[in-house]
């Protein structure tokens, strides 16, 4: 085992030691390797320096999960930041196709429909705001992203019924405070 290999084993377990500068010294170690193939594979910088963090935090929570006998801590690396990024790749895909297989919008000429479509917007992204981020997180990637239940227990490491807990108490929060809204608008239009 040559000398680079061990002090990146070193600074792993001090990763699991909880040292936070370890992670920014194995950051400056490999940080140009991992974002080159990173971005070969995703073709977007600021994406691709997106992922590049996450795969660092990734790093951080679950350090302990490397093991020597599957290769070198590089190797490691390498293949969670691979992973993230066709992870990346294939939710972009996902989103384009439903963005694209979408009903296009009617074509709001006008300055009143204009204005409730606004509202109706601003309306929905303040109650996504207004959950807790555990719920709102599972519900944005699951109808933005197009990602079962089954692929969000994976990716996030809950168990299936967590997160089907946590996407129907978001879903009845929303349709509580949507529910309010609706009957505000029924309420001015009958006035």
């Amino acid at each position: 085992m040559d000398a680079e290999v061990r002090a990146d084993i070193a600074l792993i377990e001090r990763i699991v030691a909880r040292e936070a500068d370890a992670v920014g010294e194995l950051y400056d170690r490999h940080n140009r390797l991992l974002f080159g193939l990173i971005l070969r594979i995703l073709r977007d910088r600021s994406e691709s320096e997106e992922v590049l963090q996450e795969v660092f935090v990734l790093v951080w929570t679950r350090a302990e999960t490397y093991n020597v006998a599957l290769g070198s801590p590089a190797a490691w690396l390498v293949r969670i930041a691979r992973n993230r990024a066709i992870d990346r790749l294939r939710a972009n895909a996902v989103r384009l196709r439903a963005v694209e297989s979408a009903p296009a919008a009617a074509n709001v000429d006008n300055p009143e429909a204009q204005a409730a479509a606004s509202e109706q917007q601003r309306v929905v992204a303040r109650a996504l705001e207004s959950l807790p981020s555990d719920q709102r997180t599972l519900i944005e990637e699951a109808y933005f992203l197009g990602m079962t239940q089954s692929e969000l227990a994976d990716k996030f490491k809950l168990p299936l019924g967590t997160v089907k807990t946590r996407i129907r108490a978001g879903m009845q929060a929303l349709r509580q405070q949507l529910s309010g809204y609706i009957f505000a608008r029924v309420g001015a239009v009958e006035d």
